[in-house]
């Protein structure tokens, strides 16, 4: 997994994981800034695909407004150990207010989404969510003028038609009902609306690293998340059992894994160039149930599967063919 240059906030922090980066920069410095970007995307689909299938099965146990709570929460906590040695000043943002109005919108996505998500089948829920990389290339390009070349709308085009590939025999079988959009409509909707409310957080978080480290800014997601969901989990409070304690905080772990490996790819390229990425996914939850649940994939799955990969790779080259364009300085953050 790529790395990049430690910055003066990541410096500050030492020990094994310092030390960890800058090896992983070492082995990576030959590979192009796209090539990196894509790298720790596809990792962070990785982890988001394990996450999401566990936070469905504890917002079913639990009250998703609690499983909300915990699984930031804990996100937290795996997250303290890497500031031991660095003090307050280490965990302390240059943009405080930043980091809380991108909390704020996170929540509010996490909302929609965490209500949803107990209430719809599993295939309905990964195709609604891959409508978000289309509104993060409309932000990008409308709000951080990144340019849009044809390549990124060609390959993000063709990742959006592997996963109709994928996905529209299961669609096509449930339609009319109850687990599909004839009957549980409502939630399917809900879940839609979460869509453009997480573009709209990860094109804030693509700003914020102009100004902050990486794990300072996956930090303060989890911390403000957490505070803003505390009121909304005690009325339904339900004290989890041992297991669930155990998984949440795996939830931890791949929930911060995840986001870390997502802002990384966000400093090496514009967050259009990595949106095609994404749609490997759906290959991550292929394997996932063949491995777990012995879920043989279809014809149509290996098929779109195939053009998703060929998509992505065909990206991947024209970007690394492209002239390195020098960065800008960072912005000084508002007062």
């Amino acid at each position: 997994m790529p790395a990049q240059p430690v910055n003066p906030a990541d410096a500050r922090r030492s020990g094994w994981f310092a030390r960890r980066q800058a090896a992983l920069h070492r082995r990576t410095a030959h590979l192009s800034p796209t090539s990196r970007a894509l790298l720790w995307s596809t990792a962070s689909g990785v982890a988001f695909a394990v996450l999401n299938a566990l936070a469905r099965q504890l917002a079913q146990e639990l009250h998703p407004m609690q499983a909300q709570f915990l699984r930031y929460l804990f996100g937290v906590l795996v997250m303290l150990p890497l500031f031991w040695h660095g003090g307050l000043a280490s965990l302390w943002p240059r943009n405080v207010g930043g980091q809380f109005v991108r909390g704020a919108v996170h929540t509010v996505g996490l909302l929609l989404w965490f209500s949803a998500l107990p209430r719809i089948p599993l295939a309905d829920m990964t195709a609604i969510g891959f409508t978000g990389p289309l509104f993060i290339l409309i932000g990008a390009w409308l709000f951080l003028k990144e340019p849009m070349r044809w390549e990124r709308w060609a390959a993000t085009a063709a990742g959006f038609a592997g996963m109709l590939i994928v996905l529209a025999p299961a669609l096509a079988a449930t339609r009319g009902g109850a687990g599909a959009w004839g009957g549980h409509g409502f939630w399917h909707l809900v879940m839609l609306a979460s869509a453009p409310v997480f573009a709209a957080s990860f094109l804030l978080n693509k700003a914020l690293t102009r100004t902050e480290s990486t794990a300072v800014i996956v930090l303060w997601q989890s911390l403000t998340v957490t505070l803003l969901t505390l009121p909304l989990a005690l009325p339904v409070w339900q004290w989890p059992s041992a297991g669930q304690w155990l998984a949440f905080a795996v939830c931890g772990l791949l929930g911060s894994g995840g986001h870390y490996c997502l802002t990384r790819s966000f400093r090496f390229a514009d967050i259009s160039a990595t949106q095609s990425v994404k749609f490997l996914d759906l290959i991550w939850a292929a394997l996932l149930g063949l491995l777990l649940f012995a879920d043989v994939p279809s014809g149509s799955t290996l098929a779109g599967g195939a053009l998703i990969c060929a998509a992505t790779l065909w990206l991947a080259h024209r970007e690394a063919r492209r002239p390195a364009v020098p960065s800008s300085p960072p912005t000084p953050p508002r007062p």
